[in-house]
């Protein structure tokens, strides 16, 4: 037999799990409300030039150049109409190409 005991506590490893618990729901909690905050859409009245009318939507070109599904529409190609933009969606486009 040892002259040292090595006696651990249960007490010190149910802390331990729940500290790691804690850190991991925390970690858990703030990811979901970024993502929840990134994918909200923040969407804008805007006057739109219709490109195309397609199966899953009409095509327009917002008035500073971006192409945007506005949904289901009764407009002909080149009509000018109102709709909801994503302001998101043109964010996104404008960082993935820099150079417009």
């Amino acid at each position: 037999m040892s002259a040292i005991g090595s006696k651990e506590g249960k007490g010190s490893q149910v802390k331990s799990i729940v500290i790691i618990s804690g850190v991991l729901a925390a970690i858990g909690v703030s990811l979901f409300a970024y993502l929840m905050y990134y994918t909200a859409p923040a969407e804008t009245m805007e006057m739109v030039k219709i490109i195309a009318v397609t199966e899953s939507g009409c095509i327009a070109e917002t008035l500073d150049g971006y192409s945007v599904n506005i949904g289901d529409c009764q407009a002909e190609p080149g009509q000018y109409v109102n709709a909801l933009v994503d302001q998101k969606v043109k964010e996104r486009a404008a960082m993935m190409n820099p150079t417009n």
